[in-house]
Parts: C-alpha cells; structure tokens; sequence
C-alpha cells in the first residue's frame, strides 16, 4: 500500500491528543466498516422457509436465517483459531494486504450468497465470515504496546457496537425503503438476498480509506517499550505454559464468555426480529436501531475511558471484573423491569447492549492487557483474546441450534428474555470466582516503574514515576 512520507513526518510529531484522535479515528474507521461485511444479513427475516443441516451425522431442521447464523459463525469461529497464529505472525508490511484480501474475500462470499440456491447459502455464509474474525487482531497489532492503549482500545471496541445498529439500518432500507424518501441520497431497493452484498459495496471505499490510514500509525517509540514492554509474540511452548499456569481462573472466566457471546450474538442477530414482533417496524421507527445502538456506545466507551484511568495494575483489575459483573447483572434487572411493564421494549434492548458490552467489550481489550500487567506476564494480549473469542463463538453456534432444536414453539422475544436470566445469574457467578483467582495471583508493579497517563502521554511524553 502506498504510504504518504508527509502524513507518517506528521503522526511521528503529533502532539498526544492529536495522535490518540488519529489513532483512535482511523481504527475506529476500519473496524466499523467491516461490519457492513458481517452484519447487514441479520437485518432481513428469511422467513418460512427450514433447511436441514447435519449435525454429529444425524439432520437436524432449522429456520433459514438460524442456518445463516450458524455458517457464519461456524466460519468466524474457525477464524479466531486460525488467527491465534496468523495474527501473531503477522509484520507490519503484511497487515495492510492481509486486510482489505480479507474484505475482499468476504465481499465475494456475499455475492455468492446472492446468486447461490438456498441450499447453498449457508456455505456462501460460513466462506463470509472466515476471514472476518482475524480482522480484530491485525487492527488491535497497531494500537497495542502504547501508553494509551487502553484508550484506543476502548474506541475501537465501541466501533462493532455502533456499526452493527448502522449497518442493519442500511439494510433495512435497502429492502424496505422509506415510502416517502427523496433526494440523490435515497438508496435502491433490492432483495433479501442481495441486501448484503450492496451494502458491503456502499462500505468498501471507506474501508480502503481507514486502512490507508491506520497503515501510516507510527511503530512504538522508545518511550512505549519501557513503559509497556516491547510486544513479544509466544510459540506453541508458552501459550501451553500460559494455559496451565493460570487454567483455574481462565476456566470461569472463559466459561462466563462462552455465556456472553452467545447472547451477544443472538442480540445482535435477532434484533430487527425481535423488535418487530414487539411493534417497533422500521416504517414507523426509521433508524431506531442505530440511535440505540449509538448510546449504548457512548455508555460503554465512557466506562471504558474512565477504566483506563486507573494506573495500579491491580485495582485496574478489580475495577474491570466489577464494571462485567454489573454489566452481567444489568441484563437480569432490565429483563425483570421489562415482564413488569416497568420499562418499554425499547429500552429494554438498550439496556441489554449496554449491560452485555459492558461485560463483552473488555474481554477483547483492557482486561486481558491488565491480567498480563497484573501477573507480571510476558507474552502478548492477542494471544488470550483470540482464545476466549474461539470458546465464545462456538457457544453461540450451540445457543443458536439450542433455540431450534429445544425451544422450536418459543418465539425470539421470549427466548432472548430467558437467555437473559441465565447469562445474569451464571455470569456473574463465574466472573466474581475468575476475579477471586486472579486477584490472588496478582503481583505488585515494582518500585520505580514508569507508569503512563493512559490520556495524555504518547510518543516522546512523560509518565508517572511511582515511588
């Protein structure tokens, strides 16, 4: 990729607030628009129509959006596998080609979809959501190592919450245009079928821009690699080590995000569904799921900010298991308020982004970063993301068949509200034993380390000795 010698002079002499603005707006960027690759599919019912897909060799009848689901998943699942050694190999030179062959590749898969039988299209989807699972890392690889990384991170993590209400509302006006809308604006009105294609073209040149942009982030500077230690890949010998060093506290906490995605991606997948079965149509409602969706993001990415403030490893810890342990318990209440016609069906979907983002977002972020701060860990964050993100994923393939296969005369809506109530209570449960763990296996930051203004320092600032 070509590369602009004046704007990398500009960013290697930026000031901090300008380089965390450009750093945080162009990840933010990337990622956002590789929704419109994943997501926009979940936006149309696909209804009345089962399919038969093979399970442990035996048919098992699903709805077809639920096979859509699942082969995609399937797909992004196996990606997080293969991401642990594709992203860890990754150098510099190589993430900006392995980005936009990834977008590519999952463009293409969305053609297929278009054009292939029913049948088919579940393989169309699981081909679409292969490569997309490793785009996560290659973006994280640029922001990680920093002395504000736990601010950059937390921006872009607010990336796939506001993209994924964007994208579907993109969508839905693709297939259900506004009646009276005008203007040079108004977007054509296509299938189901090819919804998800056109709305990755509308994104692509806006994906292609944010990765020029990212590409040109300097490396760290010498002041990064003695405040956050330089980024030291591990080979199949530590990973090992890793995993049995600290397995009683990674089994609850990869167990609670087995949980989590799970409702996460049904969330995510079934809310247009969901919110049409409670009346909220997007004729009437227009881009509701978008304004949703934004103050979700806004709660989460103020918490999240607020977390990076916390310089003591341990405390930062503490602090991080406690904000995804009220997060968990948010989902039970909103879910009670909401059977009690406390609250509206709106806003109960509010709530329940913003408590399960609150538990979700840190998993990919600041916790795994502090649980290696916090243990006196080498190693890199990638490498324990992409572990929980393999567990997850394959919890939300199994929750997707569960609803089909056990619960086939439950609608969405009622299942959603019982997934609910087992995610707060078993979450939470889980989390606070993981935490319990972790806490007692923590060591103190040693005296005279240099330890960031996680806002203000960047390359060439000064942090804070602690003595």
């Amino acid at each position: 990729m070509l590369h602009s010698a004046r704007l990398a002079r500009r960013l290697a002499a930026a000031s901090p607030p300008a380089f965390n603005l450009y750093a945080a707006s162009a990840a933010f960027a990337t990622y956002f628009c590789m929704y419109a690759f994943r997501k926009p599919f979940a936006a149309a019912a696909y209804e009345g129509t089962w399919i038969e897909l093979a399970l442990a060799g035996q048919p098992v009848a699903v709805q077809l959006k639920t096979a859509f689901v699942i082969s995609q998943i399937v797909g992004y699942a196996a990606s997080k596998f293969l991401g642990i050694k594709v992203c860890s190999e990754a150098r510099r030179g190589q993430r900006a080609a392995l980005l936009i062959a990834m977008i590519v590749w999952a463009e293409l898969a969305l053609a297929a979809f278009a054009v292939l039988p029913p049948t088919w299209k579940p393989l169309a989807m699981l081909l679409n959501g292969l490569p997309l699972g490793m785009v996560w890392g290659l973006v994280v690889q640029y922001l990680e190592g920093r002395r504000t990384s736990e601010f950059l991170l937390a921006a872009l993590s607010c990336s796939y919450i506001v993209s994924s209400g964007v994208v579907k509302d993109v969508g839905r006006a693709l297939t259900s245009p506004v009646p009276e809308a005008s203007g040079p604006f108004v977007l054509p009105t296509v299938s189901d079928y090819w919804m998800p294609v056109v709305t990755g073209a509308i994104f692509l040149p806006l994906f292609l821009s944010a990765v020029w942009l990212l590409d040109h982030l300097p490396e760290q500077t010498a002041a990064d690699k003695r405040q956050r230690t330089e980024r030291v890949p591990m080979d199949a010998t530590a990973r090992r080590a890793f995993l049995r060093r600290f397995l009683p506290g990674l089994a609850p906490l990869l167990a609670s995000y087995f949980l989590l995605t799970a409702f996460r991606d049904f969330r995510d997948n079934y809310m247009v569904d969901v919110l049409e079965t409670m009346g909220y149509s997007y004729a009437q409602y227009g881009s509701a799921v978008s304004r949703m969706e934004l103050c979700v993001a806004l709660v989460v990415l103020s918490a999240m900010a607020s977390l990076a403030l916390v310089r003591d490893n341990q405390l930062g810890l503490l602090a991080v298991y406690g904000v995804m342990i009220a997060g968990v318990g948010l989902l039970g209440v909103a879910t009670y308020l909401h059977q009690h016609g406390l609250i509206s069906g709106l806003t109960w979907m509010t709530l329940l982004g913003t408590g399960s983002y609150l538990a979700y977002v840190p998993y990919n972020s600041l916790l795994c970063d502090r649980l290696l701060a916090s243990t006196r860990s080498v190693g890199t964050a990638v490498f324990a993301i992409y572990v929980a993100d393999a567990v997850g994923y394959c919890g939300s393939v199994l929750v997707q068949l569960f609803k089909d296969m056990a619960f086939r005369s439950a609608s969405r809506l009622e299942y959603l509200a019982q997934l609910s109530y087992l995610v707060s209570v078993v979450g939470a449960t889980a989390l606070a034993a993981s935490c319990r763990y972790f806490l007692r296996s923590a060591r103190p930051t040693p005296v005279g380390v240099v330890v960031p203004d996680p806002l203000v320092a960047a390359p060439g600032g000064d942090g804070i000795t602690l003595d």
